[in-house]
């Protein structure tokens, strides 16, 4: 079965080359975008639509987060973080601090760290993700050093709209509902949600370890609920309102390390951790005014808060909290931030986009029995953009923007008082630019070189990781300079084919150095995040899709990426494999019934800077899905069907065989 699976994908990929990866159904999908959270390099034909992710394609696969969703794609690759039981994702080697990730073209990353746990968001009340790889408009403003990531919300169509999932998975249940309605000049969405798991099952083929004895992965639970909501106006046909609110709780576990790297200091010293609480609010109102024809304003204004609570044990039974190393850590964050965008297409054969970012980013922590610290950025950006058409076919678009970054506060909490750490300022130019031809209405070029930056952040420069690792304030901001050269076509309507080759030159780069120190009390191992010096990623993706009858169809894709550390080769890059292949065939028996079976293939990939492997692995996935009457359907499906014991982070293992069921209902 295996190697039928990876030969069609060779075969597929092959003989077809490259395409966008899933087409059909995207005509319905589209007229629920909510287009006033799009961010769009304003003139251009829309050469970054191969790089996004409908809601029709993430149901079918049954991607029930949003890192499962975007590792669909070529060039994204799903990551972990074991020791802290995140998920999130990298796209073309850069990860989630150098790509942001944004819910309506609003910051969603958290204010310390820069990272997102992208497991605690689900994809069930969205309509489309956009991806911006290297080269992304200036309007996202700062840290798109690799690219942006753009989850976009849903906008009612009709008088009144429902859809509802109750679904089974192992270990767990899922449930949502979204309800709207669009009256013209108002409309309204609301959606609720539940992803709950008591465990995950582990591969029958998983070894039992001093720390886990296999079955049901000890510790990995989690309930995810979800409520958002969003109302809009459209006094005029120039002009448009928005508020939206969104509210995420969660709890869940870190599963204790599982492996046999000796140099590891969880090795020695596991972590029993929980948290009792991952919560994040939301509220945020954009607006789009055409002043007229030629020029319009577009705002953005948010408030972000985070809170999370993370509880420390003394073992694996989660009861007591006496030793040296078990604590209580109470984070409650915030950012507050705003953009405005003017645009104008006054000037003949010009689209022009001038943009302001501010942002605020407050990170507060103390662990119980200590004082709060408070640690504190603003963030200040300027850029503009423009592009020039040569011919209708043939545009020239420019970026430039200028991004500072100034600590407010930087506070510890040692010896039992609060001192303050030295500050850090940076300062950024970024500069870009890129060409696009359209040799027809199905065929583009693309060509573009872009150099983006992203600065370190508050963690980077001043956490001690709970006396592993040593501050470093004097980080410099990393940069990058991307280039690009795609191509994407349709043929009748039939085939879709896309490729890309990309480098990017990175200088300064922020890494995490193992081994850099012991701790003279603990004789822990201690790591330091430093600038490196430089590296540089290049690779390649290919992907395919082709109805090859009106009841068959197969999608395929192959990304090819390496990575080198140019200043310290024996320090490796961590998190992400060289190749990673896709691939998927759907049959369609009857019109109500559709049969969908892929395979995805990951090499090799380092865990630790020190060379500890994380193996490479198959998955083979299928699912059935039939519609009953109108409006209901069912489905049900398994995952990792050939039960396969593998890793993205060495010691922390993933599911093994497991199945779900779900019963569907929309209006």
């Amino acid at each position: 079965m295996k190697k039928t699976l990876l030969s069609f994908i060779a075969i597929s990929t092959t003989l077809i080359l490259s395409s966008s990866l899933l087409k059909a159904q995207e005509t319905d999908t589209s007229k629920r975008v909510f287009k006033l959270g799009q961010v769009n390099i304003l003139g251009t034909k829309d050469s970054l639509r191969a790089n996004k992710l409908n809601s029709a394609t993430i149901n079918r696969y049954n991607r029930l987060t949003v890192s499962n969703a975007l590792n669909l794609l070529p060039g994204v690759f799903m990551t972990a973080v074991g020791p802290r039981n995140e998920s999130a994702v990298s796209v073309r080697g850069f990860d989630v601090r150098s790509v942001p990730i944004y819910l309506d073209g609003v910051p969603l990353y958290v204010p310390y760290d820069g990272y997102v746990d992208l497991a605690r968001f689900n994809t069930f009340n969205l309509s489309e993700i956009q991806v911006a790889k290297g080269y992304s408009s200036v309007l996202y403003g700062p840290n798109a050093e690799g690219g942006a990531i753009n989850l976009i919300s849903r906008k009612p169509v009709k008088p009144f709209e429902l859809s509802a999932v109750a679904g089974y998975l192992s270990g767990g249940y899922r449930l949502n509902t979204n309800i709207g309605s669009n009256l013209g000049k108002f409309y309204y969405e609301v959606s609720a949600s539940q992803l709950k798991r008591n465990y995950y099952p582990l591969s029958s083929k998983f070894t039992p370890t001093k720390n886990e004895d296999g079955g049901h992965r000890d510790n990995s639970y989690n309930n995810d609920v979800a409520v958002s909501g969003k109302v809009g106006f459209t006094p005029t046909a120039s002009q448009e309102y928005a508020v939206g609110y969104s509210y995420q709780h969660g709890t869940k576990g870190t599963p204790v390390y599982a492996g046999d790297d000796a140099a590891n200091s969880l090795f020695k010293s596991p972590r029993y951790w929980k948290w009792p609480n991952w919560d994040t609010q939301s509220i945020y109102l954009l607006s789009n005014n055409r002043i007229n024809s030629t020029n319009s304003i577009k705002t953005r204004w948010y408030y972000d808060q985070f809170k999370n609570n993370l509880a420390s044990y003394d073992n694996a039974l989660y009861n007591t909290q006496t030793k040296p190393y078990a604590f209580t850590s109470i984070y409650n964050d915030y950012t507050l931030g705003s953009s405005v965008i003017f645009e104008n297409t006054s000037i003949k054969d010009n689209s022009f986009s001038l943009a302001g970012h501010f942002k605020q980013d407050v990170h507060r922590e103390h662990n119980v029995g200590e004082p709060v610290r408070r640690d504190a950025d603003n963030n200040f950006t300027v850029g503009a953009e423009d592009t020039y058409h040569f011919t209708s076919a043939f545009k020239f678009n420019a970026g430039l923007s200028y991004m500072n970054r100034k600590s407010v506060d930087a506070q510890q909490y040692t010896n039992g008082a609060i001192t303050n750490l030295p500050a850090n300022s940076n300062s950024a130019w970024n500069l870009q630019g890129l060409l696009q031809y359209d040799l027809d209405s199905t065929n583009a070029v693309t060509l573009s070189v872009a150099r983006k930056t992203r600065f370190a952040t508050i963690k980077d420069r001043y956490s001690y990781k709970f006396g592993t690792a040593i501050p470093n304030p004097n980080l410099k901001a990393e940069d990058a300079l991307n280039y690009d050269l795609s191509y994407h076509t349709s043929i009748a309507g039939k085939l879709s084919l896309q490729a890309s080759l990309f480098y990017s030159k990175i200088n300064n780069s922020i890494q995490t150095v193992n081994n850099v120190a012991v701790d003279p009390v603990t004789h822990a191992n201690q790591a330091q995040v430093q600038n490196v010096g430089k590296a540089e990623y290049y690779g390649a993706e290919f992907s395919a899709g082709y109805a090859i009858l009106a009841q068959l169809r197969v999608d395929a894709n192959y990304t090819y990426l390496k990575r080198k550390n140019i200043s310290s080769p024996n320090i490796f890059l961590t998190d992400v494999p060289q190749n990673k292949v896709f691939g998927s065939v759907q049959y369609s028996p009857i019109n109500k019934l559709y049969i969908l079976a892929s395979e995805e293939y990951n090499s090799k990939r380092y865990s630790t800077s020190y060379g500890t492997v994380s193996g490479a692995f198959y998955l083979s996935n299928v699912k059935a899905h039939l519609t009953l009457v109108k409006g209901f359907a069912i489905e049900g499906g398994v995952n990792n069907l050939f039960d396969r014991n593998y890793t993205l982070v060495e010691g922390f293992p993933e599911e093994g065989r497991n199945y779900f069921a779900n019963v569907i209902f929309s209006y």
